[in-house]
């Protein structure tokens, strides 16, 4: 059975050369095969039931949100008054587009982050716990090249997984609520397109701010061969995080959580745009990106793979 066609969960990978895998990269191999191990490990990713359950519950959230508000908005009355419920909700039912932002918001700091350590967590020692990670590194691909496809695939996850919530709000925010001219937190009223383009703007910004546990998840998941142990590890650290983040005596450490800059995307929504906390959040994730991507390659490139 080829990888392509096995179970999109975990199906355990014949023993010796898989019919039909990538084929083994040499030097001066063609530059779309040095590819295919990219594009099997995006594809592995996305075929697994588990994948489309986590995009699923993401698409789900902005669907409660816009019903939920619809629905106590239907009689008259307001909602997110006195700084209740996430940022951008009053102004959900004037303008549908600013679900989009409301659904960011809230799926942010914990609902997003923890889809994108449950498939980092999972990308090594997943494949260890199966016992199919020896067979990925039959091919003389090298485990530099393996390591960097799987990051590669966390990451078009990353942006997979907030594009479902930016469209789902999007679809949810135009059926059940006006659309039209969008005024920014600074006042300024401008088209309902450069409005799109502003959504589109926060939604890379949300993907950006993904990187840092995609690479603290990666990087956990060299570490064991129980999956489960990795998912749960990485999503543990970023409940500590959320919680270290909130204690004012600890302020002396908290411009250095991943989470900490991760509401900045709403300066995208200022006219100008202010791109100081923006920019300390880019460069955060880039740290986070170039300390743990470099542990997990020096760990496994250096691990005695049984599995």
């Amino acid at each position: 059975m080829s990888r392509a066609e096995r179970s999109p969960d975990r199906t355990e990978r014949p023993a010796g050369p898989l019919p039909g895998a990538a084929p083994a990269v040499g030097r001066g191999a063609h530059p779309l095969r040095q590819l295919s191990l990219f594009r099997s490990e995006i594809g592995t990713v996305f075929r697994r039931w588990r994948t489309l359950a986590l995009l699923g519950v993401l698409a789900a959230v902005p669907v409660l949100v816009g019903i939920a508000v619809k629905v106590e908005t239907g009689d008259g009355g307001t909602v997110g008054q006195g700084g209740g419920g996430p940022a951008f909700l009053s102004q959900v039912t004037n303008n549908g587009l600013f679900l989009v932002f409301t659904s960011l918001a809230a799926t942010l700091p914990f609902f997003l982050p923890m889809a994108v350590g449950v498939v980092a967590g999972d990308s090594l020692a997943g494949e260890a716990a199966s016992g199919t990670l020896r067979y990925l590194l039959v091919a003389p691909a090298g485990r530099t090249r393996l390591l960097l496809a799987k990051l590669v695939s966390t990451l078009v996850f990353c942006l997979a997984a907030t594009m479902v919530v930016a469209l789902s709000a999007l679809a949810v925010g135009a059926l059940l609520f006006p659309l039209g001219d969008v005024t920014l937190l600074s006042g300024t009223t401008v088209s309902f397109g450069e409005g799109l383009l502003r959504a589109l703007a926060v939604a890379c910004a949300v993907a950006l701010s993904l990187v840092g546990i995609a690479a603290l998840g990666l990087f956990v998941s060299t570490l064991t061969n129980s999956g489960i142990a990795a998912m749960a590890t990485t999503v543990g650290l970023l409940i500590t995080a959320q919680i270290v983040d909130q204690f004012p005596q600890l302020d002396a450490v908290q411009p250095y959580l991943f989470p900490h800059h991760w509401l900045s995307f709403a300066d995208v929504l200022r006219q100008p745009v202010y791109w100081d906390q923006l920019l300390d959040n880019f460069r955060l994730q880039a740290l986070y990106a170039a300390v743990f991507g470099s542990a997990a390659w020096a760990r496994f490139t250096t691990k005695d793979v049984t599995a």
